[in-house]
């Protein structure tokens, strides 16, 4: 693949046509990319999402983000539970060409053989690493200092379709998983609107990938979001990174959850889980290494999400020093 202002491309940059396009999509990741298609003049004849859910303490139905998008636009949006049965709809809309991003379910064979131009996924890893439903968050609980945006053909195996286009998004030692999003998407968006006219051009040579370098990305359990100050500082570090502001993670102070979306790093060692120090942007917590760990953004049980600062006016004047916090305080 030849290299393009930070695009990895085939080859060359041929005139764009505009076939009838379906775009497959539901979170806000989905949405920004939908709108960049849209606004380059592409006829997205038809939008698929999820259907409406409650979202939420009111539990209020919104349509997806992708939905309002496709409104704005007056293009008609499918909606099916279960899309391996109800698929036909779609295939009515005769769509020469099927982009996904972040869609939600399996797409069955019959609509990935469908349009001339197959259809393809915009997937937010640098494949074969982190296939699955949960990338972004999963290289950053690893740590990883980069990762990026795959386009590729979808075939009837999770994320391993042969290659069209990537692109590589540095992650900072201070971003999130909200953060890394809108740069995904951004960066997600620009490879897709290059890549696209090559592809109708027929002039892009897919790259197979590497099944043994292959890594995997599942959705953040329940159980994963707990933070174990047995492990090193730095660990969990990049866990509360890689679930900030989803699912996000949580310790026990008492018998309530204390919700952990951000801390720093601070050098500092006592038993894993004691507070060691009070400070008056948050309260400081030992952990399995020397690198302890500042909780300076957090959201106490019953109660919105709050600074550091905030946190320790109010229920952080019952703490002590020497206290434990976790399943076990």
């Amino acid at each position: 693949m030849d290299h393009l202002d930070g695009v990895l491309f085939t080859d060359k940059l041929v005139e764009q046509e505009k076939p009838r396009v379906v775009f497959m999509g539901t979170p806000e990741f989905a949405a920004g990319t939908l709108r960049e298609v849209i606004d380059a003049g592409y006829d997205v004849v038809g939008v698929v999402s999820q259907p409406d859910k409650p979202v939420g303490r009111k539990r209020e139905v919104k349509p997806t983000p992708v939905k309002l998008v496709a409104m704005e636009h007056d293009i008609p949006v499918l909606q099916p539970k279960r899309i391996r049965e109800d698929y036909q709809d779609v295939l009515d809309l005769k769509p020469d060409l099927i982009i996904t991003a972040a869609y939600g379910q399996i797409v069955p064979t019959v609509i990935l053989e469908a349009p001339r131009f197959g259809a393809i996924n915009v997937h937010a890893s640098l494949l074969p690493k982190y296939r699955g439903g949960a990338p972004i968050h999963q290289a950053i609980i690893d740590g990883e200092k980069e990762t990026g945006v795959t386009i590729m053909y979808m075939v009837d195996r999770l994320d391993a379709g042969d290659m069209l286009s990537k692109i590589i998004v540095p992650i900072e030692e201070n971003d999130t998983v909200g953060t890394m999003f809108e740069k995904l998407a951004d960066a997600g968006a620009r490879l897709l609107l290059e890549t696209l006219p090559r592809l109708f051009a027929g002039e892009l040579t897919p790259e197979a990938q590497v099944e043994g370098e292959a890594t995997f990305a599942p959705n953040i359990s329940r159980e994963r979001e707990r933070l174990d100050f047995t492990l090193p500082g730095e660990t969990l570090y990049d866990q509360i990174r890689g679930m900030n502001p989803f699912p996000s993670t949580y310790t026990m102070l008492g018998d309530d959850r204390l919700k952990v979306f951000f801390a720093t790093k601070v050098k500092g060692t006592g038993r894993p889980g004691e507070i060691i120090a009070l400070e008056a942007d948050g309260p400081v917590i030992a952990t399995g290494s020397e690198t302890a760990l500042k909780l300076i953004d957090l959201q106490p049980s019953g109660k919105k999400r709050m600074d550091g600062a905030t946190f320790m006016r109010g229920i952080g004047q019952s703490l002590e020093l020497g206290q434990q916090v976790g399943e076990n305080a």
